[in-house]
């Protein structure tokens, strides 16, 4: 769904994007919750989308193949901004905020090299928003 959609956007990514090899593991288990029970689909893409965001800046993307660094960087931060706004207009407050610690809690541990409890830290964001789980304002990845 989300290739899909940036192949039609005709943007400078459009022609980087490929067919992840991997399924959407955690957009699909951030859907199957009764958090994300009025709309999966939106919710699944929307993990999914700033997923890929991550990806570019600090791992191999699955979506995009043959694109230079710089391309890299901008297409990540759409993909985070694309996935955000998304799901601020789902009015799902808690998940945004899931949602934009754990990118400043990845970008924090990749700076200082602790990268090891990484994908732990998605697997809960994916949970906490398929829980629909109230979100406290304390950090909950520390």
């Amino acid at each position: 769904m989300l290739a899909e959609q940036l192949r039609a956007e005709e943007t400078p990514i459009s022609p980087h994007v490929v067919d992840a090899a991997e399924p959407a593991t955690l957009g699909e288990l951030a859907a199957s919750g009764p958090g994300a029970a009025a709309a999966p689909a939106e919710y699944a893409f929307v993990v999914e989308a700033v997923r890929e965001g991550y990806l570019l800046h600090y791992e191999e993307p699955r979506l995009l193949a043959g694109h230079d660094s710089d391309l890299a960087l901008l297409a990540g931060d759409y993909l985070y901004a694309l996935g955000l706004d998304r799901l601020a207009a789902l009015g799902d407050t808690a998940a945004v905020t899931a949602l934009s610690d754990l990118i400043s809690e990845c970008a924090r541990l990749h700076a200082e090299g602790e990268r090891e409890g990484i994908p732990a830290l998605w697997r809960k964001a994916a949970e906490e928003i398929a829980a629909g789980a109230a979100v406290s304002t304390e950090k909950r990845y520390v």
